[in-house]
């Protein structure tokens, strides 16, 4: 018998390949890819078609009080280094995560630092 942790872990892989098959990253419209651990959480904008990182970020350093607040600070990072590369516009790629939280904090972080998805 299977326990509740692998449980878990199988739904949400399972979610991140079903929007996986239909959200691509490419040269002109790069794909925002989220993850999260228990104590940090990581983005990055990704060119499919030439399977390369274009831009990451995360909050291992980060000084700031409270996940919600780190991970908006990082959608702000990370888009502020796109628009640098002038990446306007992205696909929003949650990876099986709920969009509430800290995925949604770092959505809006994103979106404030000029990123449109």
């Amino acid at each position: 018998m299977k326990n509740s942790k692998n449980k878990k872990a199988e739904k949400r892989l399972r979610i991140k390949r079903k929007i996986r098959s239909k959200v691509s990253g490419t040269a002109s419209l790069p794909r925002l890819s989220v993850f999260k651990s228990n104590k940090f959480i990581y983005a990055q904008i990704i060119d499919d078609e030439k399977a390369v990182t274009v831009v990451s970020a995360n909050d291992v350093k980060s000084k700031t009080k409270g996940k919600n607040d780190r991970a908006k600070e990082v959608g702000k990072n990370i888009a502020g280094e796109a628009v640098k590369l002038g990446i306007k516009k992205v696909v929003f790629d949650r990876n099986g995560y709920k969009f509430i939280g800290r995925v949604s904090s770092l959505a809006s972080g994103a979106r404030e630092g000029g990123l449109e998805f």
